[in-house]
């Protein structure tokens, strides 16, 4: 059976998510990434992953579609078994996401719908469904935003969302403290990935306005917060438990 810690990374094929696979790989620290249709990208995250010398795995999850967590807890219950020796994993990060701009005359039910989905109703029963399979002393870290102590136009509902996630977050940590898991939320500010390509991409002053208003000078980059989300698995950070930390580089101070 395999001694080494093992997080598990939601949307961890590109990202925020690859860079805090790789960081949490860095660490010393299995990882199993999932991803919703990018195979190949996640296969390459794999391949990266163990060349820093961890044991690694991809699964295909849509956070999006509660109706399919069954079969995902089945089938990373056996990938467990099978690559490691042991039922459970330590590490839960919720990171997943979809295009978030929407300014709010202009979102639609569908929008909301999708938008909830994944970003809250997805965690919530994501999180529940795999209760039995995190191990006891583990953590869960979920992901929020900025936007949540700051409004900026066209991030109503997905701000709504994330606030939820910050409510829950606490819930989790007060009601699975009897079992040594601490829960934590990372809230970064603007990010330059391609969760956000479409909103840089239609506002071309983009750059320069995040710029202007973060006290640091620049929008983020994935590689400003994959290392607070590693360092909330290791055992420095044992002590962190329902917080949320923004790193936004000073946003709207």
């Amino acid at each position: 059976m395999s001694t080494n810690k093992i997080a598990l990374i939601t949307g961890g094929s590109r990202g925020l998510g690859k860079n805090a696979a790789l960081k949490i790989a860095s660490k010393g620290i299995d990882v199993i990434i999932t991803y919703r249709s990018k195979q190949e990208e996640a296969e390459e995250v794999v391949k990266q992953i163990e060349a820093l010398g961890q044991n690694a795995a991809a699964l295909q999850l849509d956070t999006g579609k509660v109706a399919s967590f069954g079969e995902f807890q089945e089938q990373l219950s056996q990938l467990l078994q099978s690559k490691w020796g042991r039922p459970s994993f330590d590490f839960l990060v919720n990171n997943a996401g979809i295009d978030a701009a929407s300014p709010f005359a202009q979102t639609t039910e569908e929008d909301f719908d999708n938008l909830f989905n994944v970003h809250f109703k997805g965690v919530y029963f994501l999180t529940q469904k795999l209760l039995g399979t995190i191990a006891d002393g583990g953590r869960i870290i979920n992901l929020s935003t900025g936007l949540t102590r700051f409004a900026t136009p066209g991030y109503a509902a997905y701000a709504s969302m994330k606030g939820a996630i910050e409510v829950f977050t606490k819930y989790l940590a007060k009601e699975l403290g009897s079992r040594g898991i601490a829960a934590n939320l990372v809230a970064p500010g603007i990010i330059e990935t391609d969760f956000t390509k479409k909103a840089f991409d239609s506002h071309p002053d983009m750059h320069q306005f995040i710029s202007s208003i973060t006290s640091l000078g620049r929008p983020g980059v994935p590689d400003d917060i994959g290392g607070i989300i590693a360092f909330l698995c290791t055992d420095d950070g044992r002590w962190i438990n329902a917080q949320r930390i923004e790193a936004s580089g000073g946003m709207f101070l």
